[in-house]
């Protein structure tokens, strides 16, 4: 009788820990899968076409660095209930703070456009014009933000997180060798050829499309608009873990399926290698081509909520999802204004579309310094952190992931400028 009472008391012990856990999870699950957006896409199928299983070791590191930056964005949304913006211009004034912001409304408004740029280039292999996806976009996207709930929000967002994982099945239609992915996957090595330009473009481009500035700032400011508190954190921690190893999963697979069908061909996008597939399996290739579609519409809707929190956030406007549009007209102004202005240049003519789509995520690496070395000094505010500063540990680890950044952002600079370095 002791032994069934005790189980009882631990099944009710784990069902309300569950139910917690699902009252709380929603930021950190989007915003990594989010991470897999249509230039994380594209980044991914060049990456397969071009290396094969070659840099899955590489992938595999990026799942715990994504955590270990985005956590910190939890802790400290849930402390200060200031979004990042707004706690970067309290800390650091004002010169540093529209330093920041510019930061990133530059990388976001070039990441917007490459989700239009990844939408409408999936819906073109179906026959659909450019001009009716971007249309389409914008009212779906409208729909969305204005239910005046961020519960709302979140819910529809988690749904379209759903989409993301389209790319599992995919990889085992093609039946690839499990233990050339094994052994890939946990050997760290480099490709046939070593270490070129190529090569060095890729991995920064890997690295852009993982950690990136704009998830900063949308992470914490949906810790803060969905209302976390600091006992919410552990469960917020587990939220941002799931979504690690979920961006990881997808982006493996989606390396393992291009790898497999399309190594040794030129691929300049992730349209361009569904098309490719489609002759081979019309099943894999439309797969990649929705899912490109669903990476381009989750990236858009969060990252336009990310500018749009951190203006609203600086200019003191009403900045948050609960709010109807009349008790925040700038804010939703403003977000509708960046899908406006990203949806309007994907369809300019001749616009050099491909080359925005790569070198955005080289951008966001170069850029990404600065914001994780503003984060890193607000953890290790004892005053407005308390015991929830950053460990020794912590510092240690994040401080070695903005060195490591800084020298592959300078090193990139180098071999632009001498394309015969390495």
């Amino acid at each position: 009788m002791n032994v069934l009472a005790k189980i009882f008391y631990q099944l009710r012990k784990y069902s309300k820990a569950f139910r917690m856990f699902a009252l709380v999870a929603g930021p950190g699950i989007i915003v990594m899968v989010a991470d897999n957006d249509a230039g994380g896409i594209t980044t991914y199928t060049t990456t397969g076409a071009q290396y094969g299983n070659h840099l899955l070791w590489f992938l595999i590191l990026l799942g715990p660095v994504a955590y270990l930056v985005q956590e910190m964005t939890v802790r400290l949304g849930a402390v200060t209930k200031r979004g990042h913006a707004e706690a970067i211009f309290d800390s650091f004034g004002s010169f540093w703070g529209w330093f920041s912001l510019l930061d990133l409304v530059l990388t976001d408004w070039l990441t917007m456009i490459t989700e239009f740029i990844g939408m409408t280039a999936a819906m073109s292999i179906f026959g659909i014009p450019a001009w009716i996806t971007v249309l389409a976009c914008w009212m779906l996207m409208g729909s969305m933000i204005l239910t005046g709930s961020y519960w709302t929000w979140e819910k529809i967002a988690l749904v379209i997180c759903i989409g993301n994982l389209i790319y599992i099945p995919a990889a085992f239609v093609v039946h690839p060798s499990v233990p050339d992915i094994i052994r890939n996957s946990v050997i760290p090595n480099l490709p046939p050829g070593g270490f070129t330009n190529d090569l060095f473009f890729l991995l920064m481009a890997n690295i852009g499309t993982t950690i990136a500035p704009w998830m900063l700032f949308f992470q914490q400011s949906s810790v803060v608009d969905k209302g976390l508190q600091e006992k919410d954190i552990k469960f917020g921690q587990w939220d941002t873990a799931i979504g690690s190893l979920l961006t990881v999963v997808v982006a493996m697979f989606l390396i393992i399926v291009c790898g497999k069908l399309l190594l040794g061909q030129p691929i300049e996008s992730a349209a361009q290698a569904a098309t490719m597939i489609m002759p081979k399996s019309n099943y894999v290739g439309t797969i990649i081509a929705i899912g490109l579609f669903d990476a381009g519409f989750l990236g858009a809707i969060c990252i336009s909520l990310a500018s749009s929190w951190a203006f609203g956030e600086i200019f003191g406007w009403a900045h948050s999802l609960n709010h109807k549009i009349k008790e925040a007209p700038w804010f939703y102004a403003y977000y509708f204004f960046d899908l406006l202005l990203a949806g309007t240049v994907v369809l300019i003519p001749n616009a050099p579309l491909v080359l925005i789509t790569l070198f955005v995520q080289v951008i966001a690496t170069t850029l990404l310094p600065p914001a994780l070395v503003f984060l890193i000094l607000l953890l290790n505010n004892k005053k407005t952190m308390g015991d929830l500063v950053n460990t020794q540990l912590q510092n240690f680890l994040n401080i070695s992931i903005v060195v490591v950044i800084i020298v592959l952002s300078t090193m990139y600079g180098l071999t632009t400028l001498f394309p015969n370095l390495l």
